[in-house]
């Protein structure tokens, strides 16, 4: 079974679950893609941030399943909403990822922003249609009115911190490792918050693979949450070099969050549809049977 794995903070449990030797143990055989294999992020950044999400395509660095590439992926549960709308090969959610995430809005530590209201009218770095995307709007509204809250996209979090050093933004979404890289290199973290994701698979997705899967990641999570710290190099060898040099004990592990997947509830999903439809990112056509596959999940 091929499944994709992008950040390391997402993905952690497969990981895990491979170097640990769970998926054997399951008797499956697991082969991890990584997100946007062969592509250059560096190189696919806009000159200036885009401030409207309808001109950024959903699927981004995910595109592969719809390539047939994986049969299984996991990202933010708003963009997974969004990516399986605009889904042509019938990719569906099918579960909550294991991994509760956090995104920090962040500002330069010179910065004259110090609260969520100061970010009034400020452009937000973030990747449109991901986490960082839907966190900034979710957490800022919260303290300014919708029209006064600026996402703008640039891409992904190294990127983001680039353009914010570089004074294009004057704040950026970061997850982890590149909160503690932002903290390490000086900067100021505004607001914070977690946030849940979701898996979502092709529809000739094996039950009983992705059982043995399921499986796998239960007890990946169960050893993260033993001992997160002989695996956080995972999310150390994603910063360069040229950027900060980053070890185990740089990290709050209090960020790291994992659990068992479970299944997308249509209570759930009300929700999060609620919000998007409002805010005009996805289409009021996309009801939970058209978006969630919760058998394989039950």
């Amino acid at each position: 079974m091929k499944i994709e794995v992008n950040n390391a903070v997402f993905s952690l449990p497969y990981h895990v679950a491979l170097e640990e030797g769970y998926f054997n143990d399951e008797g499956v055989d697991v082969e991890l893609i990584p997100a946007g294999s062969g592509r250059n992020r560096d190189k696919e950044i806009p000159l200036e941030p885009i401030l409207d999400h309808k001109k950024v395509q959903s699927y981004g660095w995910h595109e592969g399943i719809e390539k047939g590439e994986y049969s299984m992926y996991r990202a933010c549960e708003w963009g997974q909403i969004r990516r399986t709308q605009d889904s042509h090969e019938g990719a569906r959610v099918i579960s909550k990822r294991a991994a509760v995430a956090t995104q920090a809005i962040v500002v330069r530590g010179d910065s004259p922003y110090n609260i969520p209201s100061d970010l009034k009218d400020v452009t937000v770095g973030v990747n449109m249609h991901a986490g960082s995307h839907y966190v900034t709007l979710a957490l800022l509204e919260g303290y300014l009115p919708r029209n006064e809250v600026q996402p703008g996209h640039v891409g992904g979090p190294k990127q983001r911190l680039k353009f914010l050093e570089d004074g294009k933004i004057g704040a950026a979404a970061l997850m982890e490792p590149w909160i503690t890289v932002a903290v390490k290199r000086g900067h100021k973290i505004i607001c914070e918050a977690f946030y849940e994701g979701a898996e979502v698979g092709v529809p000739s997705l094996d039950p009983k693979g992705y059982a043995s899967v399921d499986r796998a990641i239960h007890s990946a999570v169960d050893k993260i949450n033993e001992d997160i710290e002989p695996y956080l190099k995972h999310m150390i060898k994603e910063v360069p070099s040229d950027v900060i040099d980053i070890s185990e004990e740089d990290f709050y592990l209090g960020r790291f969050r994992y659990v068992y997947p479970r299944p997308y509830t249509p209570e759930e999903y009300e929700r999060i549809y609620e919000w998007m439809v409002d805010r005009d990112l996805l289409s009021p056509d996309s009801r939970f049977e058209a978006i969630v596959n919760d058998r394989l999940s039950a």
